[in-house]
């Protein structure tokens, strides 16, 4: 992988040199994420393979351009996993591309973010540079957690190459439990729930179906689906309706031709916003909508009143801002950032913000 680095520090300091822009690319299969892209390709690709992983240490080390699929695969073996689910969106997923994007998939309320799950990364900046951040312990940084911050910075600020990442054993028993219960009926129950000691591990609604996992011991699971009801689905079929959530290939995520996805983020005790077509998520803090583009200030408007933000997460039409627009001091920090890490800018140029 030593070569691989050296190249691609070669071509990012020619890029700066010049002041070419640069469109960090792994799998590809989060493309549609975020604004336009723009610039030349920069391949993370060959950064491939599992540098350090000691199942007792519960901690991970790859390279940027390893596999979704082929690092789950090899904590499977050990019976452990990445807790908080990244959305794969097709078999060419990568790591790094998974932590660049910040997403994180149903057992998001229960475990944590992605960012959460991060503890050390390494990078090449603007310059060309090799830095090095974090570790390979939680207890591990002084000062600003750049690791972390890396998570959910689309490649702006440079080209991730290595990450060591927290992993967890495997739960020993799972159950996934079905309720027919309206958007306001299921949230009020959700919120129940979640106020008992049961062990909730992901939770999902829509078109009248509320469906919860449940993650734990088996006398745990056995006492939580006596308390909470509700029809329990056979293993493999409920393992097939959280894969589809996680990668979003249920029904609900199939857009018509003028329809875009938001993803609405509010407090879990957030009542229904009865915009259109809807999915809920994350025991409700989590919502999908099916809803044009141009519903943008709408489905912000709401979104503000109620505490949260929305994000034009698919199907954007080029012009209306993907993410809700961030305040003048959130901005000149942003700014700050992206001048220290790449001083000529040419790292995925407008991806978060066409100003970015």
């Amino acid at each position: 992988m030593e070569a691989a680095l050296q190249s691609l520090a070669a071509k990012i300091t020619q890029a700066a040199a010049r002041g070419r822009p640069l469109r960090i690319r792994g799998g590809g299969t989060k493309d549609f994420y975020g604004q336009q892209l723009h610039g030349e390709l920069l391949d993370a690709r060959p950064l491939a393979g599992v540098l350090a992983y000691e199942p007792s240490e519960l901690v991970v080390t790859v390279g940027a351009g390893t596999r979704l699929r082929e690092l789950e695969a090899l904590l499977a073996e050990a019976g452990q996993h990445l807790p908080f689910e990244p959305p794969r969106f097709g078999v060419a997923g990568t790591v790094g591309g998974a932590v660049a994007a910040g997403l994180s998939g149903p057992a998001r309320a229960s475990v944590g973010a992605a960012r959460d799950f991060v503890l050390g990364a390494q990078l090449i900046n603007g310059r060309g540079e090799r830095l090095n951040f974090g570790g390979q312990v939680m207890k591990n940084v002084a000062g600003y957690d750049i690791s972390r911050l890396l998570a959910g910075s689309l490649g702006t600020l440079g080209l991730i190459t290595q990450l060591s990442l927290k992993v967890l054993p495997r739960a020993p028993a799972e159950a996934t439990l079905v309720f027919a219960l309206s958007e306001t009926s299921a949230r009020q129950q959700l919120n129940r729930w979640c106020g008992q000691p049961l062990p909730l591990s992901a939770s999902a609604w829509a078109d009248g179906q509320l469906w919860v996992r449940l993650r734990g011991a088996q006398a745990a699971l056995a006492s939580a689906c006596r308390q909470m009801g509700g029809e329990r689905l056979d293993e493999p079929r409920a393992q097939r309706q959280w894969d589809a959530l996680r990668d979003q290939t249920l029904p609900f995520f199939r857009l018509a031709p003028d329809e875009a996805l938001w993803r609405v983020s509010v407090p879990d005790t957030a009542s229904p916003l009865n915009l259109g077509p809807t999915l809920v998520e994350w025991h409700g803090a989590q919502r999908w909508l099916r809803l044009p583009p141009a519903e943008a200030p709408r489905v912000r408007e709401v979104a503000a009143r109620l505490g949260g933000h929305a994000t034009l997460f698919r199907g954007g039409d080029g012009v209306t801002p993907v993410f809700t627009p961030l305040t003048p001091p959130l901005a000149r920090i942003h700014q700050a950032l992206k001048r220290e890490f790449d001083p000529a800018g040419i790292f995925c140029p407008g991806r978060l913000t066409p100003d970015f």
